[in-house]
């Protein structure tokens, strides 16, 4: 089970490389990497758990966070958050996305970063992304809102990109063009 001392934090160097791919059929090192991905994000949306091992609550956790330069992430939101989906994904990709963007209005954390970096992460408003399952089975789904929002930003850390490199420095509350927000707060 993954806790918190197994997440690296900003400024490990593993954060800031390109995840390698993976082999298809998993390995058994990379299917249980991918199980625990997700069980950590569902366990540290159940307040039991997160108590229980001092959890903190995130939709989403990449391979690199754990110091695994793979390319395979979890998201998990339930239904209480108005989203209903759960999901691993291996050498995921964005096929193809809106013009239209969208941003998180309280901003994005990250269970990497253990400070509050103030400011609009702009993303895309819907992504249409293909990834293989666990299974080793190819899917393709479209995505929008806070899911969306979440694919992306786990795939920026597949890409050794932390979400407040595309805060704009000079004025992190700048309007984005062309940009809806959105309402909720998450920990990617």
């Amino acid at each position: 089970m993954i806790l918190m001392k197994d997440i690296i934090r900003e400024g490990h160097p593993t954060l800031r490389a390109r995840s390698e791919e993976v082999a298809l059929p998993l390995s058994e090192e990379d299917r249980k990497l991918a199980e625990d991905l997700l069980e950590y994000v569902v366990n540290s949306q159940n307040d039991e758990m997160i108590k229980k091992y001092d959890l903190r609550p995130g939709v989403g956790i990449a391979a690199p966070q754990v110091n695994a330069p793979k390319r395979i992430f979890a998201l998990h939101f339930d239904e209480t958050s108005g989203e209903n989906l759960s999901l691993i994904a291996i050498n995921p990709k964005i096929v193809s996305h809106s013009v239209e963007r969208s941003y998180l209005a309280a901003g994005e954390g990250c269970l990497s970063v253990d400070r509050a970096i103030p400011g609009y992460v702009p993303r895309y408003a819907r992504v249409t992304v293909k990834a293989f399952d666990i299974e080793g089975k190819e899917y393709k789904m479209r995505l929008k809102g806070l899911p969306a929002i979440a694919f992306q930003h786990e795939l920026d850390h597949l890409n050794g990109v932390m979400f407040f490199d595309h805060i704009n420095s000079k004025n992190p509350y700048a309007e984005i063009e062309n940009a809806i927000a959105i309402g909720r707060d998450s920990d990617a």
